[in-house]
């Protein structure tokens, strides 16, 4: 499930939503020596030398212009070939759901000095996912739910499978595996580039949930989406390697029944071998097995369990990290409760911790494998900030967290937030920084000492305060004795001895938190003026369950129990801030959230409504049956076996509860949340005779970001009813 999140640029929303939520968010295009990076300014690629701050034209206007055509290539993004000779555009960009995942692929070679376009006699805009062979001689891509290779030296085309269609999809994935796994890039070349492993995923079988838009059109259109909703079996997966010499597909023999694992990250460990990641369907289960590609048998090497769900190793699903030639890779966990770095050897047979101690890992930067160091974020002593550490690769580690050899990098007199973006050969990086009343700011440093490599241009020295911002982080201890990171962000010319209306921004399920000491985390983005001097008391605060650094026990505190541990802990939380705060006017108590936060609203409303008298909720999910398979089993279990558990955790299930002010919002083009959650809340609220405001945005997604005039819209609509009903101003 993916969610809102109030970003460090408070009015990102406009447009951002699909940025936050992407996964595509684009890092730095390094060089493979690590001293320079590109960069694409004004329709050109640049190379920019990082210690001597200069740039050079990498690829003009004039060369990445068409023959007989007056216009250069919009590049969205571009890639190289292995010996830097060609360079891989991808052009006139469009969204497959949630991303800009497919349009038209160019090629410029350096040496011939030529542009020419890929799959010429394919569709305008349907190729996908295009990547150079290691040799340099083809580029694969999907089309069409096809893969196809193409001779870069003849433009000649070999589809090299034939059977795809909507729902037998080659090369790519359905909507679910994209949304919960982070899959789209859907095959792999092998290392001869002789040939290509793809994943093939069979959604025959999948139900379509039947989405109607009614505004494009005198007559209505449906959409059809493949969506497995929970309880229902997943798509059947498996991994096939077809030669380019031949066409013919070699399926792997992967153990299991299909429709009931997921197959969910895969590489090449060898010229005849890949490494797959099989999961479980209640994810309970992680086997990690190799392949051969001559004869297809399938081994599992590694595995772990767990009583809740197995972690995913890492968000990013290209790329498995080998190390020590190949003899051992690196691997996150939460086997021992805690997120952590290990050493796998191959073989399986060995597994070293190398991250070690009473915390969790944010997750792994780089590697720098000759000075024998692996590169990571964490921060043990506060969930709401990140540094960076390391720690050595192949020592042993034996002590104690304190005394472990694993080294604070980042300049602990800067609390906050630190991002790097690390060059390949761990040299350099891009640091940025943030806290709540620090503005976003960067600079260029070396490793491992984050020195700047321009004092004139280093954070300490450009740092600037925002003295407008009077943030305060507190840890509030519930009555069942669970302590919540929070912030609360009081009104301007705040006087203690008056009453403030209080705004709670919520999300409370796994999949993102809301108490990141980062500037921006503290403003309303949707609200139409300042809360701050119109006199609103803003806070936030994170349940257990939230992904917050505090422990898999935290984390996996919400399993089977979404709807429940989560709306306790967060209603409890006000509940404590309320007690100490005797500036609070409990009449003036508002919450919301969108997608699972307006889930969490509409909990917290029915559930507490002697706590919350307005709640505002945005593109809910009001019965946990309605969603998708992926999310809730991995979260809930399987409905057959504890239903009650969806009916005690489900929103609709409690709307007789509501008391205060409700305004409902919803598009009926989501095909994430789908509208019929907001249907099937509404018919309940009328059954109990429960008044309240509804505002369905036609053919809007679930971002709510379509359309002209959309966001004014949806930002007065809030503005106002928060205004009306949760009155602003001290009294």
């Amino acid at each position: 499930m993916r969610i809102f999140k109030i970003s460090s640029v408070v009015i990102f929303f406009l447009f951002v939503f699909v940025q936050i939520v992407n996964a595509q968010k684009k890092g730095i295009v390094w060089s493979k020596d690590g001293l320079n990076y590109f960069k694409i300014i004004d329709g050109e690629i640049i190379k920019v030398d990082v210690k001597k701050e200069s740039q050079t034209v990498l690829l003009s206007k004039s060369q990445c212009t068409p023959f007989g055509s007056s216009m250069h290539l919009f590049i969205e993004s571009f890639s190289f070939s292995n010996d830097n000779s060609k360079i891989l555009l991808f052009t006139n960009a469009a969204k497959v759901w949630r991303y800009k995942t497919k349009g038209d692929y160019w090629v410029y070679d350096f040496t011939s000095k030529k542009l020419y376009q890929l799959g010429k006699n394919l569709p305008a805009q349907s190729l996908m996912f295009a990547k150079f062979s290691p040799d340099g001689k083809h580029v694969a891509y999907v089309s069409e739910h096809n893969v196809f290779s193409e001779e870069l030296a003849t433009s000649k085309i070999k589809k090299l499978t034939t059977d795809g269609t909507r729902k037998l999809i080659n090369g790519t994935f359905d909507w679910v595996y994209e949304e919960e796994f982070g899959c789209r890039d859907g095959f792999r070349w092998s290392p001869d580039s002789k040939s290509i492993a793809y994943w093939q995923i069979d959604a025959n079988k999948i139900r379509d949930y039947y989405m109607i838009n009614t505004t494009d059109s005198v007559y209505s259109k449906i959409i059809p989406v493949e969506y497995p909703k929970v309880g229902d079996a997943p798509s059947s997966a498996k991994i096939g390697v077809v030669l380019l010499a031949n066409g013919v597909t070699k399926w792997m023999k992967i153990e299991g029944d299909s429709r009931q694992n997921y197959l969910t990250r895969m590489e090449w460990s060898g010229v005849n071998e890949l490494i797959v990641q099989q999961l479980d369907r209640k994810q309970q289960e992680s086997k990690l097995m190799y392949c051969n590609t001559s004869d297809g048998n399938a081994r599992t090497f590694w595995a772990e369990n767990d009583k809740a769900w197995v972690d995913m190793n890492t968000d990013n699903p290209v790329g498995w990290i080998w190390i020590n030639n190949k003899q051992d890779f690196l691997w996150v966990s939460e086997k021992d409760g805690w997120r952590h770095i290990y050493k796998i050897s191959k073989d399986g047979k060995t597994t070293t911790l190398i991250t070690k101690g009473n915390f969790d890992i944010g997750g792994i930067k780089a590697i720098d494998e000759p000075n024998n160091y692996v590169y990571f974020t964490a921060s043990p002593e506060n969930a709401t900030q990140l540094y960076l550490y390391r720690a050595k690769i192949n020592s042993p580690v034996t002590k104690v967290f304190k005394e472990e050899p694993m080294e604070l990098l980042s300049n602990v007199a800067l609390k906050g937030s630190h991002d790097y973006d690390i060059s390949p050969n761990a040299k350099m990086a891009f640091h940025r920084y943030s806290n709540h009343n620090t503005p976003p700011i960067s600079e260029w440093v070396e490793l491992p000492d984050i020195t700047p490599l321009n004092s004139n241009k280093s954070i300490l020295k450009n740092l600037k305060t925002d003295a407008s911002i009077q943030v305060e982080y507190l840890k509030l201890l519930t009555a069942d004795n669970i302590e919540l990171d929070a912030w609360i962000n009081k009104p301007k010319n705040f006087n203690p001895q008056k009453k403030y209306p209080l705004v709670v921004y919520v999300y409370g399920e796994p999949a993102a938190k809301t108490t990141d000491d980062e500037y921006g985390n503290h403003e309303n983005f949707l609200y139409d003026g300042s809360m701050s001097e119109d006199g609103y008391i803003q806070v936030a605060l994170d349940n257990r369950g939230t992904p917050s650094l505090k422990g898999a026990a935290w984390r996996k505190a919400i399993y089977r129990r979404n709807g429940q541990v989560n709306i306790r802990d967060m209603a409890m939380g006000v509940m404590k801030l309320i007690e100490t705060s005797p500036f609070i006017d409990t009449a003036r108590v508002a919450v919301w959230g969108w997608s699972g936060g307006g889930s969490s609203t509409l909990n917290l409303l029915f559930q507490f409504p002697d706590i919350f008298k307005t709640g505002i909720s945005i593109a809910p999910v009001t019965n946990l049956l309605f969603y998708d398979n992926i999310y809730t089993e991995r979260y809930m279990g399987l409905p057959q076996e504890n239903m009650p558990d969806f009916i005690k955790g489900s929103p609709i299930t409690h709307a007789n509860g509501l008391k205060g002010n409700l305004l409902l919002v919803h598009g009926t083009g989501d095909d994430n949340v789908h509208y019929s959650n907001a249907e099937a809340l509404i018919n309940e609220l009328i059954k109990y005779n429960k008044q309240f405001q509804f505002m369905p945005y036609p053919n809007r997604t679930h971002s709510i970001s379509e359309g002209e005039g959309t966001f004014p819209h949806l930002s007065t609509l809030y503005s106002n009813y928060l205004r009306s009903h949760c009155k602003p101003g001290a009294k």
